[in-house]
C-alpha cells in the first residue's frame, strides 16, 4: 500500500525498544542484563535467550552470554523508528485529543506498531513537528537522530534554579502526583535545600504555598536543566 511500510514485528519491535530504554535509563551500564529485560518484558529467562541469539544472528544486537546485550546501529536505529512512533502518537493524543498523560502510554503502547509512515507524517505535522513528547522525553527524527544532551535527575545536582525537563517514570499514579504538585515538564522551581541525611530535597514551587519535599526516589525520576535565577540574591 502507498506510504505504508510494514513494520518488524511486534515481538521484535518490543524487544529493541526495551532493550534502548533499558541502556537510557543506564547509560554507564555497558550491556543489558537478560534478567533485567526478562523481567522488563514480562517473559522467561529462557525465552529472552532464545530471541535474543535469533536477534544476533540477523545483526541487530550483540550477545555476551551470561553477560548481558547491546544494540548494533542498526538495532538502535530500528528501536528509535519505534520509539518516535511511540512519542509522536503520546503527543498526539495529549495535545490533538486532548487526553489525559497520565492515560496515553498503553494505547501509545499499540498504536505505535500499526501507524503508517504517511499516518505518522501527518501527526507530526499537525503537532507542529515536537522535539519532546509530554514527558519531556526527546523525539527522535525520522533517520533515527536523537538529541545527545542529557538533563541530571534532581537527585545529582545542587541547590538552586532548575525547570523540569523530563519525567523518567510513566505510571498513571506518579503522572497523577507530577500535576498535581505543579512539576510538569517546563515547570521552574528552586531547589532550595538538600538534606545528606534524611535525603530529603526541599523545592520552591511558585505554585505552591508551602515547600515541596521530595524523597530521593522521586527526585531521581525528575530530570531537570538549570536556568539563571531571574530574581539575584542580594
Amino acid at each position: 500500500m502507498k506510504g505504508h511500510r510494514f513494520h518488524m514485528s511486534f515481538t521484535t519491535e518490543n524487544y529493541l525498544k526495551t532493550i534502548y530504554q533499558l541502556t537510557e535509563r543506564h547509560p554507564a551500564t555497558p550491556l543489558v542484563r537478560l534478567g533485567e529485560l526478562a523481567e522488563e518484558l514480562g517473559v522467561t529467562p529462557g525465552t529472552i535467550t532464545t530471541m535474543i541469539r535469533g536477534f544476533d544472528q540477523k545483526g541487530l544486537v550483540i550477545y555476551k552470554a551470561r553477560t548481558g546485550v547491546k544494540l548494533t546501529k542498526k538495532g538502535r536505529d530500528q528501536a528509535l523508528q519505534v520509539v518516535r512512533r511511540h512519542r509522536i502518537i503520546e503527543s498526539f493524543l495529549v495535545e490533538v485529543m486532548k487526553m489525559d498523560w497520565a492515560e496515553v502510554h498503553e494505547d501509545a503502547e499499540a498504536l505505535e506498531h500499526v501507524v503508517s509512515d504517511n499516518f505518522l507524517a501527518r501527526m507530526d505535522e499537525m503537532l507542529g513537528f515536537p522535539s519532546t513528547d509530554p514527558h519531556g522525553d526527546p523525539i527522535p527524527s525520522s533517520t533515527s537522530e536523537l538529541p545527545t544532551r542529557e538533563h541530571p535527575p534532581l537527585c545529582e545536582v545542587p541547590p538552586g534554579a532548575y525547570k523540569v525537563q523530563r519525567v523518567d517514570d510513566q505510571e498513571p499514579v506518579f503522572l497523577d502526583w507530577i500535576s498535581e504538585n505543579h512539576l510538569r515538564p517546563g515547570q521552574p522551581f528552586e531547589l532550595q535545600k538538600v538534606d545528606s541525611v534524611t535525603g530529603i530535597f526541599t523545592l520552591k514551587v511558585s505554585e505552591k504555598k508551602a515547600p515541596l519535599l521530595l524523597s530521593t526516589d522521586i527526585a531521581g525520576r525528575i530530570r531537570v536543566h538549570p536556568v539563571q535565577d531571574p530574581q539575584p540574591r542580594i
